[in-house]
């Protein structure tokens, strides 16, 4: 980057930059835990020999500690991707109602997640269900390791609760699926030829206004070869919605590939499901207790309201600490 040549292409350069991001969002804050152990081992020092000072020690270990934790995770999203942006997809599953709801239930949480950790939140595309809830829509998640974080929340999520939709009040189970992809525009180019996609464009049904109801601003992309295709609707301007499903689509074919790559790693394992659509991870139990459960990696809570108003980092960082204990069995 110190070379006066640096922006000549202006393109490589924010490529570089972007490389740059996830190895200083690792050295700065090794530099400042380092220092700041060696604060703590000279007030070990000087506590060994003045009692007095063992009140301020104690004072000083507890942040300490929990920026060696927050360092620790941070290792552990060293993927090619863990530094970029996020889109995160929900789909209703099967159930009707009940599911949309349930899907709309995870929308909110994952918005909740992301703003108190300081992500800009922006619904890409949403389909309304006409009774209640959602039958699917994307929620762009903006910010320093947005997908390192989230990656793991991939796949089905199993709701059992009474049905407030149900007269009778009777328990219903409801499923939705959610898939994570990283924003690879910049750092990763996904070769796709024009004569292997397919544009079109449709009426926007959603809010926004008679601008999106009168005219056809949705764009959907599909890469013929795999029959994958991405759709925007949120924005008004056809163009805008045109550039975010052309990012979409690329993002989904970079995680199918990056799916094949991990798949391999989990066959290992007998994990072959974990990145599979349709696998259940994590069952969020009302009726007749309450308890939420990752049956990756038996983290759970009986504080059900708490981990859908987006208090889900113990179960984020659960899966990042297995993610990497089957890493470091694999290079053994």
């Amino acid at each position: 980057m110190g070379q006066p040549n640096f922006w000549d292409n202006p393109e490589k350069a924010q490529q570089i930059i972007a490389q740059l991001k996830p190895l200083n969002g690792l050295l700065k804050p090794y530099e400042e835990l380092e220092s700041a152990a060696g604060d703590v081992q000279a007030l070990v020092e000087l506590a060994d020999e003045d009692a007095s000072l063992e009140p301020e020690l104690e004072r000083e270990l507890a942040p300490f500690e929990k920026r060696l934790d927050d360092f620790e995770m941070r290792a552990m999203l060293d993927g090619p991707q863990d530094a970029s942006n996020a889109y995160l997809r929900i789909q209703a599953g099967t159930g009707g109602t009940e599911a949309c709801d349930w899907a709309q239930m995870l929308l909110r949480m994952y918005a909740r997640w992301a703003e108190k950790h300081g992500y800009e939140v922006e619904i890409v595309d949403e389909l309304p269900n006409e009774e209640a809830g959602i039958r699917n829509a994307t929620l762009h998640i903006k910010g320093d390791y947005a997908y390192g974080h989230l990656q793991g929340e991939a796949g089905v999520h199993r709701l059992v609760r009474i049905s407030p939709f149900d007269a009778n009040a009777r328990r219903q189970t409801s499923f939705a699926a959610v898939d994570v992809m990283p924003e690879i525009e910049g750092v990763i180019e996904i070769a796709i030829r024009p004569d292997e996609l397919r544009r079109d464009t449709f009426r926007s049904g959603g809010p926004g206004g008679q601008h999106q109801n009168k005219t056809e601003s949705g764009v959907r992309y599909t890469h013929l070869p795999t029959g994958i295709s991405a759709e925007s609707r949120s924005q008004r301007s056809q163009h805008k919605n045109d550039e975010m499903a052309l990012k979409l689509l690329k993002a989904k074919l970079y995680q199918i590939e990056e799916q094949k790559r991990r798949a391999e790693v989990e066959k290992l394992y007998d994990e072959k499901g974990e990145v599979a659509w349709g696998y259940q991870i994590r069952n969020y139990v009302m009726q007749p207790y309450t308890l939420v459960k990752d049956l990756r990696t038996e983290v759970q809570t009986p504080q059900v309201q708490n981990v859908l108003d987006g208090e889900i980092d113990e179960f984020i960082q659960a899966y990042l600490r297995l993610k990497a204990e089957r890493r470091h069995k694999k290079t053994k």
